[in-house]
């Protein structure tokens, strides 16, 4: 059967939702970026301050030389996850099959809901139109055979319509367009196309032998050209449902020394700690994400080696996966831990001691720092490490 996938953009997102409730940033260049920050990064960009040469990643201090009256907003995270969980919300009327890839961009599989919204195209202009009426928030939708056709088509349509690509005229849609489109093409490996073979369009990219695609992709040859060709497999996979502990942290100073790096790791594992303690979860996966100044984002998982909800016992694997993914030396910018697929809490009492005594004094050392900082805020005390 042939799929209807449907692909839903709220241009920054973050700003978005702002103007919802600050109307006078209508038809301004905004900006969202840390505050105090010496270095700060751009992190979203509204269309007026695109249009004026900034972009998300930019140095603040050079944004506000491109563009004066540039209105900056800190991060708003409360606000953002607010207008994820309405969007959630809105789009699961339409199909159990949603995925929200990230803030502000939803895949719908409405393959099989003719009956009840009509066609794909339909159903699309309808869920934009609900959004615009009822949350004030301008979207773009892309409509395709998949995933990352109608991604494309969100992002380029001129304007807040619905773009439908038929069924069939994947590889002609993608042909015209920018090598840049294509998930897996890189800053590095554009530069590469376009400097040592001269290519910069998505045909010439199709075109390619696989040999010459195997040199400039590796392994990722093959996925390559599908995609270029106009072809993704991958399905819509629902939202978890299951709950995830999980911390973040933009840094300041942007910084490449492993010293201060995995001191800014212990905090966020130590805070996902408490928060495990409190709901006595004891997880069985981890995952770390962490972005580079230049915008690249490395993620990594793991799976525990044994269940436990100490951060002592849980800083460990994530500090080897760590080490091993961080090997550029371009500085980080942004760091986030998260746990997941939970077990519950034993409830056998065991006839001898599980924990050597020195665990034993880290468990009480811990809980006492807890019990400080539920008092006293969170930054009252902490290990040297975190400092």
């Amino acid at each position: 059967m042939y799929r209807h996938i449907i692909h839903l953009h709220i241009p920054a997102l973050p700003i978005a939702a702002a103007r919802v409730f600050q109307p006078e940033l209508r038809d301004r260049p905004v900006a969202v970026a840390p505050p105090h920050s010496e270095r700060a990064l751009v992190l979203s960009v509204s269309p007026e301050a695109r249009r004026e040469g900034i972009f998300k990643g930019m140095p603040l201090g050079k944004a506000m030389k491109f563009c004066p009256d540039l209105t900056v907003l800190p991060p708003n995270r409360d606000l953002t996850g607010r207008a994820c969980k309405v969007l959630a919300k809105t789009v699961a009327q339409y199909t159990p099959l949603w995925e929200p890839s990230r803030p502000g961009h939803i895949y719908l599989d409405v393959t099989g809901t003719d009956r009840l919204w009509g066609r794909a195209k339909e159903t699309a202009s309808r869920l934009r139109r609900e959004i615009k009426e009822h949350l004030r928030l301008s979207g773009m939708v892309g409509v395709a055979g998949n995933k990352m056709v109608s991604s494309i088509a969100s992002r380029i349509v001129s304007s807040e319509e619905v773009l439908d690509v038929d069924h069939g005229q994947e590889s002609s849609f993608m042909a015209p367009l920018k090598a840049s489109v294509l998930p897996g093409i890189g800053h590095v490996r554009r530069k590469i196309l376009l400097e040592e073979l001269n290519i910069s369009l998505v045909r010439e990219v199709a075109a390619l032998d696989m040999g010459t695609l195997k040199f400039v992709f590796g392994r990722q040859a093959h996925v390559i050209h599908q995609r270029a060709l106009g072809i993704d497999p991958a399905p819509v996979y629902p939202p978890r449902m299951e709950p995830t502990v999980a911390e973040e942290v933009t840094i300041p100073q942007d910084t490449n020394d492993d010293r201060k790096l995995l001191g800014i790791l212990y905090g966020l594992v130590e805070r996902c700690s408490h928060q495990l303690l409190t709901r006595a979860l004891f997880p069985r996966k981890a995952g770390l994400v962490f972005r580079y100044t230049d915008q690249e984002e490395i993620i990594r998982w793991i799976n525990l080696p044994h269940m436990s909800l100490w951060d002592f016992d849980l800083y460990a694997p994530l500090e080897r996966i760590f080490l091993r993914a961080c090997r550029r030396r371009v500085r980080v910018r942004f760091m986030k831990v998260w746990f997941q697929d939970f077990s519950p809490p034993i409830s056998q009492l065991s006839l001898f001691p599980a924990r050597s005594p020195i665990t034993e004094k880290k468990a009480l050392v811990t809980r006492a720092l807890n019990r400080i900082r539920e008092r006293y805020g969170d930054e009252v005390i902490r290990y040297g490490r975190a400092a």
